[in-house]
């Protein structure tokens, strides 16, 4: 009686619930908001179904109004598993150390991906040193390969900076980019590439209106992370669920062939470029 009576007043205690990890009833997934929220949320009611059958207990999938405001919900702990971009995963973990990557999506046998600068057919901008002076389209300030990845390519191969050697015009998302660059509203704009080529085939871009300008090396792929703070069972079973995920029509939404594991410093690279661009991480606004 006194061992049972001990145990309940433990579980009332600070920390407790912490000591032995969270097992919410509900498991909310956040995806990037790279594209429309609502073709995302409706291309991944495969994978809500799928993670339902998997976990046993109810999924919501939850689309973010932008990058700052998905790290900021699992920095407080508003979203349990999230599929964060490279780059905005590494600023989530500046602010959320708790946060844990374990796996990474695999395209074309690899588990990377590529960015991809493309500019206006026929326009003022034909190689990556014409982009000099003009106005240069960019995602999210937080993406990898819509605006990190593709900055430091604009340096490294042109030696052209931000700011100084052209005008940097933020535009949300990746598909935006592309029809702004479409339209003539910036002379050129980064995407990631695999985001391009689903617009083609969507036939939201018209690939005789733009030309590809300039394709980055190999970029770590997006990471699907949790909560530190889960039950470890919880936390394979998560893992699991990923890791041997075979349905075509889940893959599909996620524009992958599958998950391998991943962890933190899979993604040091990326710390790495945003210390040559000479970006602050900590005070980034994600």
């Amino acid at each position: 009686m006194k061992r049972r009576q001990l145990a309940a007043i433990a579980t009332l205690l600070p920390g407790a619930a912490l000591a032995q990890g969270a097992e919410p009833r509900r498991i909310r997934v956040a995806l990037l908001p790279d594209e429309n929220a609502s073709t995302l949320i409706q291309n991944a009611q495969p994978l809500k179904n799928y993670l339902e059958q998997r976990l046993g207990r109810s999924v919501e999938i939850i689309v973010t109004t932008d990058y700052s405001s998905m790290i900021e919900a699992m920095r407080f702990g508003r979203i349990e598993v999230a599929y964060f971009g490279p780059f905005s995963y590494v600023l989530a973990k500046t602010r959320a150390p708790a946060i844990e990557a374990f796996a990474v999506g695999v395209e074309r046998g690899a588990p990377t991906y590529q960015s991809i600068i493309i500019a206006g057919a026929g326009g003022p901008v034909q190689a990556l040193e014409d982009i000099r002076g003009k106005a240069m389209g960019f995602g999210d300030q937080a993406s990898t390969s819509s605006h990190l990845v593709p900055r430091a390519v604009l340096l490294q191969r042109a030696g052209l900076r931000g700011g100084a050697d052209y005008r940097v015009v933020h535009l949300g998302a990746h598909d935006a980019v592309a029809r702004a660059v479409q339209s003539g509203q910036v002379a050129a704009g980064a995407l990631s590439e695999a985001i391009f080529r689903t617009l083609i085939t969507r036939q939201v871009i018209d690939p005789a209106r733009v030309v590809e300008v300039a394709l980055s090396a190999p970029i770590p792929n997006y990471p699907m992370t949790m909560q530190g703070s889960l039950a470890e069972p919880l936390k394979a079973a998560i893992r699991a669920a990923f890791l041997e995920l075979r349905e075509p029509d889940v893959l599909r939404s996620f524009r992958v062939e599958g998950f391998a594991a991943a962890s933190d410093r899979d993604y040091d690279i990326l710390r790495e470029t945003a210390r040559l661009l000479e970006l602050d991480l900590g005070s980034m606004r994600g």
